[in-house]
């Protein structure tokens, strides 16, 4: 049976809906605001939550960020009256499933409900298969419920008896190191080296010898033998970054052992015969590359045999909790401290940014924040985005703040107008309010409110 959670600050509407969800056979709760939601959900798991956009203290858009940090799996869907359909879209942007406009028809909210938890269930089986797929091979790290995501685990599950040549592509920071390592730990060879060479970090006229090895004598400062990092994967994995930028002459030397196994050390005749399973992986256009000449067409075919391509994190920003999570767990117990949560301002920020350095900027970026954060609660100013201009900064927080910010100004605003009507009496004006003293005294101090026994709304 599914627990449905309803938050609502009216008092007839909330109590209806939980009789109406009731009676359709769901465990519901209600409450009167999102404060309570987020106090109620620290025990309790939640399938599906029904908020309302329009509330005072902690509004609809805040309680989503805080209930899509805690369980990224509760679906949430949102009631708005007409004319704040935007800020329902944007609801639905950060991760809500859906809306209904004021005033609904019962049959009509029951009808979403329903498609969201049948959404929720077809998820939760596809998470359990996932599961079953990381209890039973090593796919450690390899973290998301996107549909890309999925894809990727079932090419990986689909080249575990597979020796074939595997050509990573994506941008920087995608994890292609990450998915060549859960290539070789779910292969025969897992109990042999994976070996990992930057191609791009070794210059050109070193490649040679670094790769295939040399003989003493061969070149000038070749004092004495070297064995290659071929050598060192012999039964393994080599994974070659940065494929695209090998040197001609290297380019050739590994044609040769990719069609017969063979490998010579610089200065020596002599074939040493090896097995070795290659993983290339580039954020280059190789196609292009084998057009222009820079890159041999008879190599490219002969690695291009899998071909597995990264997405950006900018097209699976629905994974971007999770990672967050994922993320904040593991730097959590490393420090061994309590992991600490996320502000809504910054999971909102943390949604919005672009990402250029993909998920290796977003793995540094919690790292750096649950290290030096004060607390247990991560905010934007602990996130220190710093490599994203001024103005695009600015440009994501009107964007994602635009709509609180005029809530809160006209929150502040109400609660001075309370001040004044009850004398400073904060047990009047929290009980006029409908939240709790230690709220009011929170948002007095947010909001600079000083205490005194007469208020005026002038200058806010």
């Amino acid at each position: 049976m599914f627990n449905i959670l309803i938050i609502e600050d009216q008092k007839n509407m909330r109590e209806s809906l939980v009789i109406a969800f009731k009676r359709a056979g769901y465990n519901t709760d209600g409450v009167e605001s999102g404060e309570k939601a987020v106090e109620l959900q620290q025990d309790h798991v939640y399938d599906l939550v029904i908020v309302d956009l329009k509330m005072e203290a902690m509004d609809g858009l805040e309680v989503l960020s805080h209930i899509k940090h805690v369980n990224p799996s509760t679906e949430v869907v949102v009631m708005t009256a007409f004319g704040t359909i935007d800020s329902a879209i944007q609801a639905m942007r950060k991760g809500a499933y859906d809306y209904v406009t004021k005033p609904f028809q019962l049959s009509e909210i029951l009808s979403v409900v329903e498609r969201a938890l049948e959404k929720k269930r077809l998820s939760e089986k596809v998470n359990n298969l996932q599961k079953e797929a990381r209890e039973k091979y090593k796919f450690e790290g390899v973290v998301g419920n996107s549909p890309v995501m999925m894809r990727l685990l079932n090419i990986l599950m689909e080249l575990i008896n597979s020796e074939s040549n595997v050509l990573i592509t994506g941008e920087s920071g995608t994890g292609k190191e990450l998915v060549a390592h859960a290539i070789h730990s779910n292969s025969r060879r897992s109990d042999k080296p994976f070996v990992v060479v930057n191609c791009g970090a070794v210059p050109e006229n070193l490649q040679e010898s670094e790769l295939f090895g040399h003989v003493m004598g061969s070149f000038t400062g070749a004092v004495k033998d070297k064995n290659g990092i071929f050598l060192e994967a012999q039964g393994g994995t080599l994974f070659l970054d940065e494929i695209g930028e090998t040197s001609p002459s290297t380019q050739v030397k590994l044609l040769r052992f990719l069609q017969n196994g063979e490998i010579r050390k610089v200065g020596d005749n002599k074939p040493i015969y090896l097995d070795i399973r290659i993983i290339v992986a580039t954020n280059k256009d190789l196609d292009e590359a084998t057009k222009n000449g820079s890159f041999r067409k008879d190599l490219f075919y002969r690695l291009n045999v899998i071909r597995i391509h990264l997405p950006s994190l900018r097209e699976r920003k629905e994974d971007i909790p999770l990672l967050i999570n994922y993320f904040v767990n593991i730097y959590a117990n490393k420090l061994r401290k309590k992991p600490p949560e996320i502000s809504g301002d910054a999971m909102e920020l943390l949604l919005n940014y672009p990402w250029p350095g993909n998920v290796r900027e977003l793995e540094n970026v919690i790292e750096r924040s649950v290290t030096l954060v004060k607390g247990y609660m991560i905010t934007v100013a602990d996130l220190a985005l710093q490599t994203v201009s001024p103005a695009d900064t600015m440009n994501v927080m009107i964007e994602t703040r635009g709509i609180r910010a005029a809530l809160a100004q006209e929150e502040r605003k109400t609660i001075l107008e309370s001040l004044r009507r009850h004398a400073g009496n904060r047990k009047q004006v929290a009980t006029n309010l409908g939240i709790s003293t230690t709220t009011l005294w929170r948002k007095m101090k947010e909001y600079q409110i000083v205490s005194k026994t007469s208020y005026n709304t002038e200058n806010v």
